[in-house]
C-alpha cells in the first residue's frame, strides 16, 4: 500500500490506542501518552530473548497487536494474539496485513484460554490484570493452561511502594499489618478510573507480586517498574481455589 492508502485506511479502524508505524504512517501520533507502547517496550524489551527462532508466543489482551509484532520480528515461529475486542482485532489484522507479517488473531477472553488447548513458550500478559473483575482467577487460568516457560507481566500500579515480607501466618486479633504501606493491596474502582469504567482492580506493587507468586509464578526479572519476566514454578500451599476446567471432584 502507498503511505496515503495506508493513512486512509487506518483512519477508518480508528481510534487506535496503539501507535504504530506502518510504512513510515503513524496510526496514533497524537497520543495522550506520547509514542505509546513504544514508550514502554524500549525499557523492558532488551530483557526477552533477541532469537525467538522456533518459539511461540502469546499475546493476551493484544489490541493493535505492538508486542506481537515486535515477538514476530525477533522470528517467532508462531504468534498467536487474542483480545475480547473486535476493533481491535480488525486494527492488529489491518497492522500484519501491511507489514507482510504472518500473524494469527483471535477473538476470545482471558478467562478462556483454556480452550486454546496448548501452551506456549512466551506469554504476554500486558496491561490486562487491572481491567479484569477476577484477576487472580486470570493469573490462574494462565498458569494452569497455556504458560509454558516465560510469562512477560505488566499492571498498572498505584500506592506505596514498598514490599515487605510476609509471615506464614499471622493472629486473628492481629490487625496493623494490613495498615502498613508494604502490605499486599488491589484496590478496587467503583465506578472510573481515567474514565475508563472497565478498570476495576489496581494493585500496589506489594499486591502485583503477591499475586504472581500466589498463582504459581517465579518472578525472574523487574527490568521496569510494572514490569514483571516470570516462569512458572510450584503451586504455594492453598492456591488454585477455582479452576473451572478441572470439574467436580
Amino acid at each position: 500500500m502507498t503511505p496515503d492508502r495506508i493513512r486512509e485506511e487506518a483512519a477508518k479502524l480508528g481510534p487506535w490506542f496503539h501507535n504504530l508505524t506502518l510504512h513510515g504512517v503513524q496510526t496514533a501520533p497524537e497520543h495522550a501518552l506520547g509514542d505509546y507502547p513504544a514508550s514502554v517496550w524500549q525499557y523492558f524489551g532488551h530483557a526477552l530473548p533477541q532469537d525467538l527462532s522456533g518459539k511461540s508466543v502469546l499475546d493476551i489482551g493484544c489490541n493493535a497487536g505492538f508486542f506481537s509484532i515486535e515477538m514476530k520480528r525477533r522470528g517467532a515461529a508462531r504468534v498467536l494474539g487474542v483480545d475480547s475486542d473486535p476493533r481491535y482485532l480488525d486494527q492488529a489484522r489491518f497492522a500484519a496485513r501491511v507489514l507482510g507479517l504472518d500473524i494469527e488473531y483471535r477473538e476470545l477472553s482471558v478467562y478462556d484460554v483454556g480452550a486454546l488447548g496448548e501452551r506456549f513458550d512466551v506469554v504476554l500478559f500486558m496491561g490486562v490484570l487491572y481491567h479484569l473483575r477476577h484477576p487472580l482467577l486470570a493469573l490462574d487460568l494462565l498458569r494452569e493452561h497455556v504458560v509454558g516457560d516465560l510469562l512477560v507481566f505488566q499492571s498498572m500500579q498505584r500506592g506505596p511502594r514498598e514490599v515487605e515480607p510476609a509471615q506464614e501466618d499471622y493472629p486473628f486479633a492481629a490487625e496493623e499489618q494490613f495498615a502498613r504501606p508494604g502490605w499486599p493491596r488491589l484496590h478496587f474502582i467503583e465506578h472510573r478510573y481515567a474514565g475508563d469504567v472497565t478498570n476495576w482492580w489496581i494493585p500496589n506493587r506489594a499486591g502485583a507480586e503477591a499475586m504472581l507468586r500466589n498463582a504459581g509464578f517465579e518472578i525472574l526479572q523487574n527490568p521496569d517498574r510494572e514490569i514483571y519476566l516470570c516462569r512458572p514454578a510450584a503451586l504455594p500451599y492453598g492456591s488454585a481455589a477455582v479452576y473451572p476446567a478441572r470439574g467436580v471432584r
